[in-house]
C-alpha cells in the first residue's frame, strides 16, 4: 500500500494539508540528479505521472511544491514555492505547497554538516563527518530538520533544478506541436509562448510525461530575487504568503486542529525538575467523572484521557499526582553552581577559538566586565500538541515538529514498533522558537494511544510547556580587553560559562536520551555552539574564546537566536562601554574598527542615518548595536540597530527600533521584513520581560502573562531598511533577536547613566 492509499481514507485528507491552490491531476517532476534510492513521499494521485518528488503540475495548470520543512510562522513554504515558481515561469495564483513527511530524498545537507559534531557518534571507527559521510547520514536518517536558518541553502538548488526540468519538458512539448525549435519559445505566467500563440501548463503536462528530463537542467540566469527600492524600506512583494488566507479565515490546520472519528483528549502532568518519577496519585478522586475515559500512568508522567480536554485536565487536578527523585531543583542551586563554575573558570575553561597570539597581551588586561543572562523560555503561542491513532500495528501521528524523523523514530520505539510502521503527517506549528526540536510529546501521545486503543489528542498546558521544554540556559561571561593608544582593543577574551546546551540537545535528538541522561553525557564537556558569535565582528588581531562548562541540574536546549542572542549582548555592551571610556561617539568608535568589513560598515552607517543617531549623548535614550551572524562567510547576515527609549508612566519604554539589514539576495522582501520585525520584538521581550527561575523544581512564571512580555500598547515604531546585494542569501529569522537586547541596553544607559550587566535588563 503506497502513501496515497494510506491517506485516502482519512478524515483529514492529504488535500486538506495542501496550502494555497489545490492540485489537480497532472505531472510530478523532480530534480533528476537526486539519488533514486531515496523515494519521495509526494506520491502521485490518479491521472498523475511521477518523475521524482518536488513538483506536481495539474491538468488545470496548478503547481504544487513539496515542503519538507516545518512551517512555524516563518514563511518557509512561500519562500521555497517562490523559488520554484520563478524558475518555472508559473503564475503565482496557481501555486500551492504540500507538507511532506521526512524522507532521505529531502535531506537537509547543510544542517547535517553544521551539526555533524552532534551526531558523529553514529559514525564507525575511523570515519569523519566529511561530505560523503554527511550525505549518507542525512539521507539514511531522513534528516529534514528545520533549524538554524538552513532551509534556503538546502533546498534552493534542487527546487530550481526541478522547476527548470519541468520548464524544459513543457517547452519541448509546445515546440513540437508548433513544429519549431524550443529556443523560439518563452515561458511566463503559466504559459509557453510563441508570439501570439500560448499553451498553458495544464495543456502540456500529459505529453510532457513522455519526455526525458534534461541533464543538466537549464537554469535561468537569475534565481528568485527581489531587490529593495532605496528609501522605501523594500518594495512590496507580489508573492503574497500562501498560508495567509487560511490563517486569516481560520481554516488553516495546526497540530491541535485534527479531528478524527472516536477522538479522545488527553492532558498530562510531569514531575518538577529534580523529581522526575511518578510516586503516587489519588485515582479514586476522579472516579465517576462523567466523560473520563482512562487514566494512563508512566514512570515519568500521569495522563488523564476524556471526551474533552477540559474534563481530562480537571480529573488530573483532582488526582493530585506527586513525584519523587533526588530533590526538587531550586534557583539558589542553579545560581550557586553557576557561581562555582565562574570562580573555577581558570581551571575549567576550554579554549574554543584563538586568533593571533592573545595570551601574552591579555596578561595586561585594562578593561574587564562580567555579564549574566537568566534562563529563558521559548513560549510559542501554541503549546505542544499531537494526535495519534494506533490500528493494526500501524501508528499514525499528526504533529508539528522541527525534527520529524526523530519524533517518528522515538514514538515508534516507545511502543515497540519499527519506524516503517509509523506514518507521520507534518502539521504547521503556532510558533516554536526551537521548542519543537524536542520530541517528548510525540513519545507520550504514542504511549497513551497504545494504552487507550482510540485516537488520542494530547495537549500540554502552558505550565507543562514551561516545565517540560528545556529552556535556554543561564549564562555568565567575562569579557576582557587589552587596550591600545586610542582606547581600542588590541587583544580580546570572551570567557563564557554555561551548560553544554547544544550537546544536550544533540543527545536528546540523536541518541534519544531522556533529559537527565543528556545532562550526564554533556557534563563538563566543551561546546563550541555555546560560544557562537563570541568572536567580535571588529578588526581585532588577537582574540581568545573560551567555554567554561557548568553543570546546573537544569536541562537546557537551543532557543531562537542561538548563542548569539547572548554573545551579542556581551560584545556590543562591552564595546559601547569601551567607546565611552575612550570619550568617543559609539558609532564612530565602531566604524574605526571595521576595516576589511565593508558590509558591516555599510549597515552600521545606514542604521545611524535611519535612526537619526545623534551621538548617544547622556540623557538621549539612544543606543546602538550591530551583529554579524552565520558560520559560512559567504552566507553571513549583517544588521545594525538604533534603539530609542524613554521614560513612561509604567517605567522605561522602547519608542523606536531602526534597523538596516544586509542578508544578501532576498527571495521574498515581505517575509524578510516580517522576520526581522518579529526577531526584534522577540529580542525586546527577552530584554525587558521577567527572568525564568525555579521554585521547588517548577518554573516561575508559569503563564504568558507572568512573563511580562511587551503588549500591543508597548510596541515601538519599527523602521527596517535592506541593503541591495547579490551575495548568497542569509536567513533573516534569528539575526533581529541577537541585535535587539544590546541596542536597548545601550540606549538605557544613555538615558539613565546606569548600565545593566544582566538580561533581562533591570531598568
Amino acid at each position: 500500500m503506497d502513501l496515497r492509499e494510506k491517506l485516502s481514507g482519512l478524515p483529514v485528507s492529504r488535500r486538506k494539508l495542501l496550502v494555497g491552490a489545490a492540485a489537480g491531476g497532472g505531472l510530478l517532476l523532480a530534480w533528476s540528479l537526486w539519488p533514486r534510492s531515496y523515494a519521495s513521499p509526494l506520491a502521485a494521485r490518479e491521472d498523475e505521472t511521477e518523475f521524482g518528488g518536488w513538483l506536481v503540475i495539474g491538468r488545470d495548470g496548478v503547481i504544487t511544491v513539496a515542503l519538507p520543512q516545518l512551517e512555524m510562522g516563518q514563511g518557509v513554504g512561500t519562500v521555497l514555492a517562490q523559488v520554484a515558481a520563478t524558475e518555472l515561469g508559473a503564475d503565482w495564483r496557481q501555486v500551492g505547497i504540500e507538507p511532506v513527511p521526512p524522507a532521505g530524498f529531502f535531506a537537509n545537507l547543510p544542517l547535517a554538516a553544521e551539526w555533524a559534531p552532534l551526531w558523529e557518534g553514529f559514525l564507525g571507527a575511523g570515519d569523519h563527518p566529511q561530505d560523503g559521510t554527511v550525505k549518507r547520514f542525512a539521507r539514511s536518517n531522513d534528516f529534514t530538520l528545520t533549524a538554524a536558518g538552513t532551509s534556503l541553502a538546502a533546498y534552493e538548488l534542487p527546487l530550481r533544478e526541478a522547476a527548470a526540468s519541468a520548464r524544459d519538458m513543457l517547452t519541448r512539448v509546445a515546440a513540437d506541436r508548433w513544429e519549431i525549435e524550443p529556443e523560439e519559445c518563452e515561458v511566463a505566467e503559466g504559459f509557453v509562448i510563441r508570439g501570439s500563440d500560448r499553451l498553458s501548463f495544464g495543456d502540456l503536462v500529459e505529453e510532457a510525461a513522455d519526455y526525458d528530463p534534461p541533464d543538466p537542467p537549464p537554469l535561468r540566469p537569475t534565481p528568485a530575487f527581489e531587490e529593495p527600492i532605496p528609501g522605501e524600506g523594500g518594495a512590496q512583494t507580489p508573492f503574497t504568503r500562501l498560508d495567509l488566507p487560511s490563517k486569516v479565515d481560520g481554516s488553516h490546520l495546526f497540530a491541535g486542529d485534527i479531528r478524527l472519528p472516536g477522538l479522545v483528549c488527553a492532558s498530562i502532568r510531569h514531575g518538577p525538575h529534580g523529581l522526575p518519577e511518578l510516586l503516587r496519585f489519588d485515582e479514586d478522586a476522579a472516579a465517576g467523572t462523567q466523560g473520563l475515559v482512562a487514566v494512563v500512568r508512566s514512570r515519568r508522567w500521569l495522563a488523564a484521557v476524556a471526551e474533552s480536554w477540559w474534563i481530562a485536565d480537571q480529573a488530573l487536578a483532582r488526582m493530585r499526582p506527586q513525584f519523587t527523585g533526588p530533590g526538587a531543583l531550586e534557583q539558589v542551586v542553579i545560581d550557586s553552581e553557576m557561581e562555582r563554575a565562574v570562580e573555577a573558570a581558570e581551571d575549567l575553561a576550554e579554549r574554543i577559538e584563538t586568533i593571533g597570539e592573545p595570551d601574552g597581551l591579555l596578561a595586561d588586561v585594562q578593561f574587564t566586565r562580567r555579564y549574566d543572562v537568566a534562563a529563558a523560555a521559548h513560549a510559542p503561542l501554541e503549546t505542544a500538541s499531537a494526535t495519534a491513532r494506533l490500528s493494526d500495528g500501524r501508528l499514525e501521528l499528526w504533529i508539528a515538529t522541527q525534527a520529524p524523523a526523530a519524533a517518528r523514530d522515538a514514538a515508534a520505539k516507545a511502543i515497540g514498533l519499527s519506524a516503517e510502521d509509523v506514518i507521520l503527517y507534518p502539521m504547521s506549528a503556532g510558533g516554536s522558537f526551537d521548542a519543537r526540536l524536542e520530541k517528548q510529546h510525540a513519545i507520550e501521545v504514542a504511549q497513551i494511544a497504545a494504552q487507550v486503543g482510540r485516537p488520542v489528542q494530547l495537549t500540554w498546558t502552558r505550565a507543562q510547556e514551561f516545565q517540560s521544554v528545556p529552556p535556554r540556559a543561564p549564562v555568565s561571561a567575562e569579557i576582557a580587553a587589552a587596550l591600545g593608544a586610542q582606547g581600542q582593543p588590541v587583544a580580546w577574551r570572551s570567557r563564557i560559562t554555561a551548560p553544554a546546551w547544544m550537546r544536550e540537545t544533540g543527545h536528546r535528538l540523536f541518541d534519544n536520551y531522556v533529559v537527565e541522561a543528556a545532562q550526564r553525557e554533556s557534563a563538563g564537556e566543551p561546546d563550541s555552539y555555546v560560544v557562537e558569535g563570541a568572536i567580535p565582528s571588529y578588526r581585532i588581531a588577537h582574540v581568545a574564546v573560551e567555554h567554561v562548562p557548568a553543570s546546573i541540574g537544569l536541562p537546557t536546549g537551543r532557543m531562537r537566536g542561538g548563542a548569539q542572542a547572548y554573545t551579542s549582548f556581551f560584545t556590543e555592551c562591552f564595546v559601547d562601554e569601551l567607546a565611552r571610556n575612550a570619550g568617543r561617539d559609539p558609532f564612530l568608535y565602531r566604524m574605526a574598527m571595521l576595516g576589511g568589513a565593508p558590509r558591516m560598515a555599510e549597515v552600521l552607517r545606514r542604521a545611524t542615518r535611519l535612526g537619526d543617531w545623534d551621538g548617544g549623548q547622556e540623557g538621549s535614550g539612544e543606543g546602538l548595536a550591530m551583529v554579524r551572524m552565520g558560520r559560512d562567510p559567504e552566507r553571513a547576515g549583517h544588521i545594525a540597530c538604533v534603539a530609542h527609549v524613554r521614560r513612561g508612566e509604567g517605567g522605561i519604554a522602547v519608542r523606536q527600533l531602526s534597523a538596516v539589514v544586509d542578508i544578501g539576495r532576498i527571495v521574498n522582501l515581505d517575509i524578510a521584513r516580517q522576520q526581522i520585525e518579529g526577531g526584534l520584538l522577540y529580542g525586546m521581550g527577552i530584554a525587558l520581560g521577567a527572568p525564568l527561575s525555579f521554585d521547588s523544581g517548577h518554573p516561575v512564571p508559569k503563564t504568558l502573562g507572568g512573563m511580562r512580555l511587551p503588549g500591543l500598547s508597548q510596541m515601538p515604531d519599527i523602521l527596517i531598511d535592506f541593503v541591495a546585494s547579490d551575495a548568497e542569501p542569509f536567513d533573516p529569522g534569528e539575526i533581529g533577536v541577537a541585535v535587539a537586547a544590546p541596542a536597548i541596553a545601550n540606549a538605557l544607559f544613555a538615558l539613565t547613566g546606569e548600565r545593566s550587566y544582566r538580561l533581562p535588563l533591570a531598568p
